[in-house]
């Protein structure tokens, strides 16, 4: 493999030598962090001496733990690797007890002086960050019980770590069709028109999710009760408000998104109809969902091309934006690019402030899917670069809930431009069939994931979460979204046990969020003019400086309304309508 296949990390630290000087230097500053301890409320020039050592803080042991991580990501089987990677996860868990104090000490000061002390220009880079700390005042412990819960932190993590370890490195599959199976392949195999390989690589990938089903729903459980524990440790009524309450989230949003999906269900019937009926099948499979139900879409696209492609498609966001991914994207070696053995499976984006940004893909030249990712985590790295160019160290991070809005908005871009140059009514009909294909992974499909997780985190506080539970659950959940055209086999519900993002609470809906803000901004930009331009140029801009159902409401789009998740079922059931009209003539 070469070089500009694999990214850059020699950017941030030139070796390894240079990594263990700031790993260091960030123990050396989160001792005199620790010094400021009692100390925050005698004036506005200590808060400000302390705010100032803080972010310098944060900021060194972003960057020195996201390179141990980027390590450890692209090679998990590397020892040395795995050694930065624990002394990463050690330095962040003495960063977070040394930090423990900062909030209920923060909250001690009388409110009408810090607000006072807030008007001085000095706390220009601080004051977003000083007033979102206020807005969980009501859930802030005292001092010694958040130094209780930092020093549970890296137990909390070992469940997670666990599964990752177990799912990436050590669970192993076989070959199917002479091939390794991994992961990465198994989407491949889901993809071959051959209905025996699907099979086969269905029932190998479940076999080995059946042979450790116990050990996985172990660490499943566990990972939802450490969520309720803190939750009710903080004093919410959910984890699933407390995972939202952050970020100031309505708990309606979650609930409107499962409610108006339900009702979509009808379009999404008609989907798996015509699925059946494009694939020539009786009874669709579980093993049947994923594979092309048209075969006109060219599957034979190198990673250049891909750059060329994603060129075009971004080209409506400006000259800056463009030339600035695609250079990332390209020769400034951004990009981790193909799978090999160790790599972690999926893709991610990444990277520190004032880093270039760093994305892991697992491309597969033979998945237009690998396209939609590279654009996706290309869209995740343009929304940090701005945000870390327009905003001070402990105000620049966006939200999850946005950063979704920000990589589908690329993906959009590339649905409507792969139309627009298609040349012939069979390949506009193969596009339109891929698209659906993925708005019911990212949009349905998350969906029934948020409902198994809102299913599971309930249970956990009122029953007892067990493996029969999880797998009874999700099998309701397969049949209610998938209706009676699809069967599924016992193995199907172990699904369940397999989705990463499950060890992440409440984290799936945002993917079906995020499409549908993207959807309507999308329409807003390429249906207006330089002023909506810059008003989605301005979101992804925004970083932390406000929350994020205000920043997408200034960009154009109420995520606060059932709205836009309901148009983006009506958009679904048109694209319905064309391809349908398509076929038939």
């Amino acid at each position: 493999m070469k070089d500009t296949d694999r990214w850059d990390l020699a950017s941030v630290y030139e070796d390894k030598a240079a990594w263990e000087a700031s790993l260091e230097e960030c123990r050396k500053l989160i001792g005199s962090f620790a010094g400021h301890k009692g100390r925050i409320g005698e004036s506005k020039e200590e808060l400000l001496a302390a705010l100032e050592d803080l972010s310098t803080m944060l900021e060194k042991l972003e960057k020195t733990c996201v390179y141990a991580m980027l390590s450890f990501e692209a090679d998990g089987l590397d020892p040395e690797a795995r050694e930065m990677a624990a002394k990463a996860d050690a330095l962040q868990n003495s960063a977070a007890e040394a930090m423990s104090w900062w909030d209920p000490e923060l909250m001690s000061i009388e409110e009408a002086r810090l607000a006072s002390w807030l008007e001085d220009p000095a706390f220009d880079a601080y004051r977003v960050f000083i007033k979102k700390s206020l807005h969980m005042k009501e859930h802030v412990l005292s001092d010694k019980e958040e130094r209780l819960l930092s020093l549970q932190t890296r137990v909390a993590s070992l469940g997670q770590e666990a599964f990752q370890d177990l799912n990436d490195v050590d669970l192993v599959f076989g070959e199917v069709d002479g091939k390794a199976l991994t992961h990465s392949s198994y989407g491949l195999f889901m993809r071959s028109g051959d209905r025996a390989v699907r099979k086969e690589a269905y029932d190998k990938l479940y076999n080995a999710y059946e042979a450790h089903q116990h050990v996985f729903s172990r660490l499943l459980a566990g990972s939802v009760d450490q969520a309720v524990f803190e939750a009710q440790a903080r004093g919410y009524k959910s984890s699933l408000e407390a995972a939202l309450d952050p970020d100031q989230v309505p708990v309606a949003v979650y609930h409107n998104l499962v409610d108006s999906v339900h009702e979509g269900f009808p379009v999404l019937r008609r989907y798996y109809a015509l699925r059946k009926k494009l694939l020539g099948l009786d009874r669709l499979a579980h093993w049947d969902v994923y594979t092309p139900m048209l075969p006109s879409v060219s599957t034979d696209i190198s990673y250049d091309e891909a750059l060329g492609l994603i060129s075009r498609a971004i080209a409506p966001l400006g000259d800056e934006y463009r030339d600035t991914l695609v250079k990332g994207l390209g020769e400034d070696r951004w990009v981790d690019r193909y799978p090999r053995k160790g790599k972690r499976s999926g893709a991610f984006s990444s990277g520190a402030y004032g880093t270039k940004p760093f994305i892991l893909t697992n491309y597969e030249p033979g998945m237009i899917g690998s396209v939609f990712t590279l654009i996706h985590e290309g869209g995740h790295s343009m929304h940090s670069l701005l945000s870390a160019k327009a905003n001070p160290y402990l105000s620049h991070e966006y939200t999850i809930f946005e950063a979704e809005t920000a990589s589908t908005f690329n993906e959009e871009l590339l649905f409507r431009k792969l139309q627009e140059e298609a040349t012939d009514k069979d390949l506009k009909a193969g596009l339109l069939a891929q698209r659906l294909d993925d708005m019911v992974a990212t949009f349905f499909r998350q969906t029934m994931f948020a409902e198994f997780e809102l299913r599971i985190h309930e249970e956990a506080v009122t029953g007892a979460l067990t493996l029969d539970y999880m797998k009874n659950t999700y099998q309701g959940l397969l049949e209610a979204y998938f209706g009676p055209e699809v069967e599924f086999s016992a193995q199907s519900c172990l699904e369940c046990l397999r989705i990463p993002h499950f060890h992440n609470a409440f984290y799936v809906y945002k993917y079906a969020t995020g499409l549908s803000a993207a959807i309507a901004l999308v329409d807003r930009v390429l249906d207006g003019g330089d002023a909506e331009r810059k008003a989605y140029l301005g979101f992804l801009s925004s970083g932390g400086s406000s929350y994020p159902v205000e920043s997408l409401r200034k960009a154009g789009v109420d995520m606060a309304s059932p709205a836009p998740v309901k148009s983006t079922v009506r958009r679904f059931e048109v694209m319905m309508d064309e391809l349908e009209a398509l076929i038939a003539e």
